[in-house]
């Protein structure tokens, strides 16, 4: 009998953070574009 490692968890766990952290950093970058508008508005009304 042979015991060998599944890599099948691990290539999905890859899969997952970087799929989250694609979806974090656009999140992020939508909010930060989101506040700037805001904020040039804000200063074109003045």
């Amino acid at each position: 009998m042979r015991e060998a490692l599944d890599q099948w968890a691990f290539v999905w766990a890859a899969y997952a953070i970087s799929i989250g952290g694609t979806a974090l950093t656009i999140g992020w970058s939508w909010l930060a574009m989101h506040r700037a508008e805001r904020r040039r508005e804000r200063s074109r009304e003045r």
